[in-house]
């Protein structure tokens, strides 16, 4: 049978780009755009920087928690809000980091990873006739709960300049309206590793204050920031932890991704909100990883690290990219830098001068057995940022050194 149901999964496909007009057949729907550069990267043998997840496991005392866990028979279903000791170390972490108050037991939810608290987040608060704002470029999944939420996303521009990507406040202010409902916030940002900063947060406070509108902020990169870059949870501004979600996981800060435990804290009446559709989702998850993870959350040493050991790989792609042609921005924080192709693009033997980033990711293996993600695929078609955006491409430096330096040097190939 190769004909298509129809269903609400055809709105997420089309959100994220993944629908030909038609989606009438299985031939209609793509694969994403990091499937496809992996299987690319894969069949060619290129070192993959297109995909963010790190090479090297978290820390084994982690490790080995979860395991006593294990062997302890901690597996079976957990406390629906999550077990009281990885909330409360929300909590504690909250409280220690930003001099939030937090009730572990009425405000704090555990999650299977932050996407899932933003799927539950935005299906609990939004629907039709709702707006969404999030910043674009955007990580995909917001597209795709914001499509199955039935409310319209609204994307306002992480404006490129010379000194990196920042809001256009005016674009916020124009964008919202009375039908906003949420206004999502990424900080530090995948995909541009921009840091938001104090001035750029309060304009998004002031909007949401004025439209009445909850903030939705998705925090998972917070330890992750070079440079002296601070990160400023949004619960923290005046008036805003009333109005404010905040979602983190232990994934990036700890490098076990595939554990997939995040969490999600705010108003009580808001978590009831969020909680209520979380468990007809996944219901619970991760019961022996969640005692592990409330072990590591008292560990601000491990992250510090991690920090400044990606901003040494940060410096050594960035500058393996510029050598070899790339206009780079220099990211303060999480695992991404943002490089512009555009003259790569014009000495590539075989590409049109019109070719976008999508283009030259397809031919990097081949070129030079590296692969990235173009830029494009975080933006709307069509919108005034992907246009922008046209010949940008996304790498990841969360790879061991060894990989990095490998990659720079085959990256060497286009500078010559």
């Amino acid at each position: 049978m190769t004909s298509l149901p129809r269903g609400a999964w055809q709105d997420v496909a089309r959100a994220t780009g993944l629908l030909s007009p038609t989606g009438t057949s299985t031939a209609d729907v793509a694969s994403t755009i990091f499937a496809e550069m992996s299987a690319l990267a894969a069949a060619t043998g290129a070192i993959n920087l297109g995909q963010g997840f790190p090479d090297v496991d978290g820390p084994d005392y982690v490790k080995q928690a979860a395991v006593a866990a294990i062997q302890g028979d901690f597996n079976q279903y957990p406390p629906g809000p999550g077990v009281p000791e990885l909330r409360r170390a929300v909590a504690a972490h909250q409280a220690r980091h930003y001099g939030l108050d937090v009730d572990p037991d009425t405000e704090v939810l555990v999650t299977t990873g932050a996407t899932e608290a933003l799927a539950a987040t935005v299906l609990a608060l939004a629907g039709p006739g709702d707006e969404v704002i999030t910043l674009e470029p955007f990580y995909d999944s917001y597209a795709a709960v914001v499509a199955l939420a039935g409310a319209t996303h609204v994307p306002v521009a992480l404006a490129p300049t010379g000194g990196g990507f920042r809001l256009d406040v005016d674009a916020l202010r124009a964008a919202a309206s009375d039908r906003t409902r949420l206004i999502l916030v990424n900080t530090p940002h995948n995909p541009t590793g921009t840091v938001l900063t104090r001035a750029e947060l309060e304009a998004v406070a002031a909007v949401a204050r004025e439209r009445d509108a909850v903030v939705v902020t998705d925090e998972v990169y917070e330890h992750l920031t070079f440079d002296g870059a601070v990160h400023v949870p949004v619960a923290t501004l005046p008036g805003m932890a009333e109005r404010t979600l905040t979602i983190s996981s232990s994934g990036k800060t700890f490098s076990l991704t595939g554990w997939k435990i995040g969490w999600v804290h705010g108003p009580a009446a808001l978590v009831t909100a969020v909680r209520t559709v979380k468990q007809f989702l996944t219901y619970v998850s991760g019961a022996p990883f969640q005692p592990a993870i409330a072990r590591a959350l008292a560990d601000d040493e491990t992250p510090r690290r991690l920090a400044a050991s990606l901003a040494a790989r940060r410096d050594l792609l960035c500058e393996g990219l510029e050598a070899a042609g790339f206009d780079v921005v220099v990211p303060r924080g999480t695992y991404f830098v943002v490089a512009d192709g555009a003259r790569v693009i014009e000495r590539v033997a075989g590409l049109p001068d019109d070719a976008d980033g999508a283009e030259l990711c397809r031919r990097l293996p081949e070129l030079a057995g590296v692969a990235g993600i173009p830029l494009t695929a975080f933006c709307r078609d069509g919108s005034p940022t992907h246009a922008a955006l046209r010949t940008s491409v996304r790498f990841t430096f969360v790879k061991r050194e060894d990989v990095l330096r490998e990659a720079v040097a085959r990256l060497g190939a286009l500078g010559s």
